[in-house]
């Protein structure tokens, strides 16, 4: 059904699911997997967002305002550069359960989104980005455990 991910010098060959399937409807668990990234890094900001002069309402606040614009960007970035794949119907640039988002977007957008939340709450970007630093290594750390079950980035065998 899937592509069996190997690793030929432990000897170790495994085919995880790829997503929980309920009836015909299917949570995947490199979206799960994004999430709890997401989470814990939150939950390390607002833990830390006071040494920063930052206050934990305000930190939530931008999670809750970024995190769309950053998923809106993702998409856009994705469609973008796979247009090929939209053009006939552009309609389907909608369908997010299909899948196309770009981290490279998402970034940026969140970048934007920072920079505008800090400019109307009266934040210091830079306090702002220190504190999100550390939370976002936090994230994708855990998130790029996403790739595994996703069957992706996560390299080929080498003969060194």
């Amino acid at each position: 059904m899937y592509t069996e991910i190997s690793f030929p010098s432990l000897g170790l060959t495994m085919n995880p699911p790829r997503a929980l399937e309920i009836g015909s409807f299917s949570i995947y668990y490199y979206g799960v997997i994004i999430a709890l990234g997401m989470v814990l890094a939150v939950v390390y900001a607002t833990r830390r967002s006071k040494e920063f002069g930052i206050k934990e309402d305000d930190l939530l606040d931008a999670v809750l305002w970024v995190t769309p614009f950053a998923i809106v960007c993702a998409r856009a970035y994705y469609c973008a550069f796979s247009w090929e794949n939209y053009a006939a119907n552009p309609i389907s640039v909608f369908n997010i359960r299909e899948g196309g988002l770009a981290i490279y977007g998402g970034v940026l957008g969140a970048a934007v989104g920072v920079a505008v939340f800090c400019k109307v709450k009266k934040i210091r970007l830079t306090s702002l980005l220190d504190l999100a630093a550390i939370g976002f290594l936090i994230g994708q750390s855990i998130g790029r455990w996403g790739n595994f079950f996703n069957r992706e980035a996560f390299g080929a065998e080498t003969a060194s």
